[in-house]
């Protein structure tokens, strides 16, 4: 018997202009230019293979933010929870695969903080309850901001303060994605509240609870309004191995078992 799968794509591409503060570089070599770097290689000439072409490659210059990806404990602080914090290679893995469930944040206006009460009204609506290990994506619609501009990207989100990050992480919930550039509130909100109060810990609040207490974030994030279902799937968001790195990029989906 097989089984079949409907697989969801849940990340938004690695591209030159990206909508995002810091795009990566992307050249893209095609066959005709490749010739010539794997011949040098091979220690023969251009026109010994095939067609006079060789593969084509891609040379990519980036952050390891850039893009859909996992930050591992490491991004947060050097130390979590009193230990030598997990970077991207030492996560384990079963941290990025789970059952999913998506939590419907759209009614949260951009610069608003998800509490506690935002996610105990979203799971009651779609009747669920939280088990250790489910992966929890935080659907605020942010995504279809995506390739407009990036001030615009930045802003039209809701983000994870402390006391909805504890919530969750109280529940067992290692891992939390968003379909945005952070899982914080937007910069300007950050920063106006920093501004207004001089208290430091509105500056990108969850990020640095993430030395108090151990878990990944999956950020910039991409239809999750288009799931069939907010839960009965399988998140997998396996980041890149990068020695001792503080993210990795993913190409994260959601699999449904037909």
């Amino acid at each position: 018997e097989v089984t079949m799968y409907k697989i969801f794509d849940l990340s938004v591409c690695h591209e030159n202009n990206a909508t995002e503060p810091f795009p990566p570089t992307i050249e893209l070599s095609p066959h005709e230019k490749g010739v010539v770097r794997l011949a040098k290689v091979a220690g023969i000439e251009p026109t010994d293979f095939p067609e006079s072409t060789a593969l084509a490659t891609d040379f990519v210059s980036s952050s390891t933010h850039s893009g859909t990806h996992v930050d591992a404990p490491f991004h947060y602080g050097p130390l979590c929870e009193g230990k030598p914090a997990k970077t991207v290679d030492q996560v384990p893995l079963e941290w990025c695969i789970g059952p999913g469930v998506v939590l419907d944040m759209t009614h949260k206006a951009p610069g608003d903080e998800i509490m506690p009460a935002d996610l105990e009204a979203a799971l009651e609506k779609i009747n669920y309850t939280l088990k250790p290990g489910d992966i929890v994506l935080l659907y605020t619609g942010c995504d279809k901001y995506w390739g407009t501009d990036t001030a615009t990207y930045l802003a039209m989100q809701s983000g994870l303060g402390i006391e909805g990050l504890d919530w969750l992480l109280d529940r067992g919930i290692r891992t939390i994605g968003i379909d945005a550039w952070t899982l914080d509130r937007p910069v300007k909100a950050m920063v106006e509240s920093f501004r207004e109060t001089g208290d430091k810990r509105h500056l990108w609040a969850s990020h640095y609870h993430g030395r108090k207490r151990e878990y990944l974030q999956i950020e910039k994030l991409a239809n999750l309004g288009s799931l069939p279902t907010p839960y009965g799937f399988t998140v997998f968001a396996l980041p890149v191995k990068i020695k001792g790195g503080t993210a990795g990029w993913c190409r994260a989906v959601a699999i449904y078992n037909d």
